[in-house]
């Protein structure tokens, strides 16, 4: 399972986070990019608010899991979606689009308004992530 959005900073690690967290099924998380923008620090405190920890995650490029075999690619942005790569393998493919955290944060006026953009999107992401992997073993 790998989930996938434009750079790799937010949606897909925290996906990936809660995937992990979960362990639900046996599904080994992954996430990618179709490009690398680094780590984003809001997204790994608001994830260690929830108790999960996404410091030790990197953001890849998809390019860097060629070599895993997935059954289920999870695209969580419309540019990702639009952009998606052809993986080896059987892959599946599903989508769910979120907000850009980033994006919706340029505007705040302090840390903590823009990191209320982060924790909505986490708490969406968590509640995704939940009952995707229980539809995705009952397919």
């Amino acid at each position: 399972l790998v989930f996938l959005c434009s750079g790799n900073s937010c949606r897909s690690l925290m996906s990936e986070g809660f995937a992990r967290v979960l362990k639900a099924y046996g599904l080994e998380a992954h996430s990618a990019g179709i490009e690398t923008q680094g780590l984003n620090p809001h997204a790994v405190r608001v994830m260690a608010e929830a108790g999960v920890d996404i410091s030790g995650q990197q953001s890849i490029h998809i390019d860097e899991l060629s070599h895993i075999r997935f059954d289920w690619l999870v695209t969580v942005c419309d540019h990702a979606a639009e952009q998606c790569p052809v993986l080896p393998g059987p892959a599946r493919v599903a989508h769910r689009a979120f907000d850009d955290p980033p994006k919706l944060a340029r505007g705040a006026a302090s840390k903590e308004e823009a990191r209320s953009y982060y924790r909505r999107l986490r708490d969406e992401i968590r509640a995704y992530v939940e009952t995707l992997l229980e539809r995705l073993v009952a397919v």
